[in-house]
């Protein structure tokens, strides 16, 4: 299938990526995966490699790069595992908060290291009795001289047990109205025992996604200077809905690389395994599964290419990737378990690539916003 918006020179990019995962991440993932852990040196070699954030500005490290690069870097991550969200999330999610409303002194301080691996970010958004909606959000930033107090709980941060820095989603007005009015974003520099009042909870035991850590955030009379205020004061809202679009765009780019490779594995699978004497992809019932998984997964690549077309030319489309976010990782669910169930016996055991998947895609119609909350979205675009 042609792709537009890929060039020669992001293939060579994908293909000096994909030797570099065959490498060195591919004979080891099973092990991160028991381990829950992946080693630091991983994130490293992405940065020695110019894998991390390619987008970033030449004079902070980067390479002037376009999304186009995101998406190849996000596809062949999934490829390996959907349990390597974590440098995504720092790419495309995290580090254009940081390059978008950072002061120049800001960018200086975290670009570079991020695009080096030094660093790893995060952005703490979910607290323990507040999901999609973040103007409930109660985690507080009160001014006190030259600095900010953070008093607060984060729960479900991806990176949050490795990262060095995270974005906070705060209240510095609790009293705003509308609420939304009252949220700002503040950089906290994550490395324990550096910022009092600042820890990291434990590690959190996840149905799948293991090789991405995931944990709470805990703030008690933080201390955070003032200058670490990411943009203006009350105006964190804007900022979150400005870069939604390209986070929820991210999310269909993986859940259709995921569905692809779902696919694959099972095509190959139903080849080889033989019923009654056959292979059982003689069989009509398996036939008209793959055709219909195949036909779903065109459909849903050629939407999903069609946003990223408009996206890299700087369109609004929030109600469109909206609508890619949700039907994507629907559709990833629903083929997680039409190709377990292809594999029989077999597709449940943790041996098989298919089981990972299967408990694996399913959180992602939960993060970056749920799908009912996309479907909230959608209808009131169209006047509802």
């Amino acid at each position: 299938m042609q792709r537009p918006f890929l060039t020669e020179s992001h293939e060579i990019f994908r293909q000096s990526l994909r030797r570099y995962l065959e490498k060195e991440v591919i004979p080891n993932f099973e092990q991160w995966e028991e381990e829950r852990h992946v080693p630091r040196s991983f994130w490293t070699q992405l940065g020695e490699l110019g894998f991390l954030c390619p987008w970033v500005d030449e004079q902070y490290g980067g390479m002037n790069a376009d999304f186009g690069y995101s998406v190849v870097f996000s596809e062949e991550l999934e490829k390996v595992g959907a349990g390597l969200v974590g440098p995504g999330l720092h790419n495309d999610i995290v580090m254009p908060y940081i390059d978008a409303f950072g002061t120049e002194e800001q960018k200086k301080k975290w670009l570079p290291k991020g695009t080096t691996g030094e660093m790893i970010s995060a952005i703490a958004m979910t607290e323990p009795g507040t999901g999609s909606d973040l103007a409930s959000i109660k985690t507080t930033a009160k001014r006190d001289g030259k600095d900010f107090i953070l008093n607060g709980e984060k729960t479900f941060i991806t990176n949050g047990y490795s990262c060095n820095f995270v974005v906070v989603v705060c209240k510095t007005d609790p009293k705003a109205e509308p609420a939304h009015n009252g949220i700002s974003l503040i950089v906290v520099d994550a490395v324990d025992g550096a910022v009092p009042g600042f820890k990291k909870g434990k590690k959190l035991n996840k149905v799948g996604q293991h090789t991405s850590d995931t944990s709470e955030l805990i703030f008690e009379d933080c201390r955070v200077p003032a200058d670490n205020l990411l943009g203006e004061e009350g105006k964190g809202f804007y900022y979150l809905m400005d870069k939604l679009q390209q986070e929820r765009l991210t999310v269909a780019i993986t859940a259709m690389t995921s569905c692809e490779r779902m696919l694959e594995l099972t095509m190959d699978y139903i080849k080889q395994r033989e019923a009654f004497g056959r292979p059982i992809s003689k069989f009509q019932n398996t036939q008209f599964k793959i055709a219909e998984m195949a036909t779903e997964i065109q459909i849903g690549r050629t939407f999903v290419d069609n946003l990223i077309t408009k996206h890299m030319a700087g369109e609004a489309i929030v109600n469109e990737v909206s609508m890619a976010k949700w039907w994507t990782t629907d559709l990833s669910k629903k083929v997680s378990g039409e190709c377990m169930q292809l594999h029989g016996g077999y597709g449940y055991m943790e041996e098989y690539e298919i089981a990972r998947r299967y408990r694996d895609v399913p959180v992602a119609s939960i993060y970056a916003g749920t799908n009912e909350i996309m479907k909230t979205i959608i209808a009131k675009n169209l006047g509802l």
